[in-house]
């Protein structure tokens, strides 16, 4: 007769508990942060609009303006809850911290990330946009082209996040920037192509595209660099039951973890200030337009260096023109076709500034009438001259490459600069989106990526390439995807593991990344179209 022992313990199930619910005092002290980030946000924009002297009478401006803002933050938000949900997947299912303690940690991080970030990428996305609707930016237009492509990038993330799909927040937004470049010039009776930066877009391309298989391939290989020179058994195991790794393990996986949040604020917090900056430099240009901060010291070596620069360019002008030569500049940013007369232009160009900052003897001096045409002349200047550096056919000596890299250096400070309390507004923005609705993407992760549950040595693997790749793409002011290193990480642990693939997982996310640019064209395009005629 067969005995059955019936006191045969249960194997615990090790999954982690992802229904936490927020109590009364979490949810006070959320709404709490919010309030706080507005009121210190507003705050400071009255200031700085008042000290500039940018005050109008009409209200539209300003409902705009703040309809603009809210939106920006509003895509930064959801970007925390679409995107960061992949920074906790690990710990989570490692065990390594509870789900409610890895979301506020990361969120955290998320904060200082931007806090810290450079802004090297934040206006590495702005570049992307036709030059003319950036130096209209405050026109019916440009609000047009604001409005729209945050609402594509806003529209896209929560779709893809309501089907639990780790889609692209940097995929979307520049799929949006690029859609509304496309419907300008199309509007305009040009070609579609000839809307966009396409250098600038193939390199952003690149990062988006090659950044997942380094994701993939950087973690196999590590993973399985970790079983030659690792040997710890307990490493290579999923966890048992809900019991926490050791103290080292769990150390490497709560700071890679840390790294991939603080990484992830730094890129990607850096979209939403790069175009809360075009917000306010087309709304309340007299504030925001220039950097008012520079010292004299600054603003004296500013001139020295413009006077010398035209005077090299001077020497290489073979043609004059009485053509403006803004509309010249903002024809070869369009073209990027190369005539005698740009370089004269550019000269012009360069006296021009080199006169205004000398009859005004600092920034902050500049009249309001006066401070748009001076920032829209310099920000045409530094596009142009970054145009020629990439040109190697243009015949110009060392000399002169030199003086306009550091003049372009001196624009760049005068005209890209992000104040402390965009940042600040940004960071709580996308660390309180941490820690809303992160439960979705977590899931796919953690469970639907590989067949078998994610061990220690698969969370850590992914989440030290993706810390890496992160902080380099920041160095380099590339924008890259999270979703997509982080995912692909894991997918390459998995196979490095043997452990298989979810393959309706997989082609889920391909289908996404496949399909997140041109839904994002084709949304920011239509709504381009449909608010520029409304405004």
């Amino acid at each position: 007769m067969t005995h059955i022992n019936l006191n045969v313990a249960p194997v615990a199930d090790p999954r982690p508990h992802l229904n936490h619910k927020a109590g009364l005092i979490e949810r006070i002290i959320f709404i709490s942060l919010i309030v706080a980030g507005l009121l210190f946000a507003g705050f400071n924009l009255v200031n700085d609009i008042i000290d500039s002297g940018d005050i109008t009478i009409a209200w539209l401006p300003y409902i705009l303006l703040g309809i603009a803002l809210l939106i920006a933050l509003g895509f930064e938000f959801v970007n925390g809850f679409h995107d960061t949900a992949n920074a906790v997947a690990t710990v989570i299912y490692t065990h390594s911290l509870p789900a409610n303690i890895a979301v506020l940690w990361s969120g955290f991080f998320n904060f200082l990330g931007v806090l810290f970030s450079s802004g090297t990428v934040a206006f590495g996305i702005i570049s992307l946009l036709p030059a003319e609707l950036v130096l209209q930016v405050g026109s019916n237009a440009g609000f047009a082209m604001v409005f729209a492509l945050l609402i594509a990038a806003i529209l896209w993330n929560l779709g893809t996040w309501l089907l639990g799909l780790p889609a692209s927040s940097s995929h979307t937004l520049i799929g949006s920037i690029i859609g509304v470049g496309v419907a300008n010039a199309l509007m305009h009776g040009r070609d579609g192509l000839s809307g966009i930066d396409w250098a600038q877009a193939t390199k952003i391309g690149y990062s988006l595209l090659f950044s997942p298989i380094i994701g993939f391939s950087c973690a196999a290989f590590l993973l399985l660099a970790l079983r030659v020179f690792v040997k710890t058994p307990d490493l290579y195991q999923e966890p048992k039951g809900n019991k926490p790794p050791s103290f080292w393990i769990r150390a490497l996986l709560i700071l890679t973890c840390t790294g991939v949040s603080f990484a992830h604020g730094s890129n990607d917090g850096q979209k939403g200030m790069g175009l809360i900056m075009l917000i306010l430099v087309g709304t309340v240009p007299t504030a925001y337009a220039l950097n008012r901060t520079m010292s004299v010291d600054r603003i004296t070596q500013f001139i020295a260096i413009s006077h010398v620069t035209e005077e090299s360019l001077a020497k290489k002008i073979t043609i004059n023109t009485s053509v403006n030569p803004s509309v010249i500049l903002t024809d070869y940013l369009r073209t990027k076709d190369f005539q005698p007369e740009v370089l004269s232009s550019l000269a012009d160009m360069v006296g021009d500034i080199d006169k205004q900052v000398k009859q005004y003897g600092s920034f902050a001096n500049v009249p309001a009438a006066a401070v748009a045409n001076v920032r829209n002349d310099m920000y045409l200047t530094s596009e142009a001259i970054g145009l020629l550096e990439k040109n190697k056919t243009i015949n110009l000596d060392i000399e002169t490459h030199a003086n306009l890299k550091v003049f372009k250096k001196d624009i760049d400070d005068a005209t890209k600069f992000i104040p402390l309390w965009v940042k600040v507004i940004v960071a709580i923005a996308l660390g309180l989106g941490t820690m809303v609705g992160w439960k979705r993407i977590v899931v796919t992760v953690g469970e639907k990526i590989g067949k078998a549950h994610l061990t220690y040595a698969q969370g850590a693997s992914a989440e030290l390439v993706a810390m890496v790749t992160i902080g380099a793409a920041d160095i380099f002011g590339l924008p890259v995807s999270t979703t997509h290193v982080l995912s692909s990480g894991v997918a390459g642990t998995m196979i490095a593991n043997k452990s298989g693939l979810h393959w309706k997982t997989i082609r889920g996310l391909g289908m996404a990344w496949i399909l997140t640019l041109p839904v994002a064209m084709l949304l920011s395009g239509s709504l381009y179209w449909i608010f520029a005629n409304v405004f």
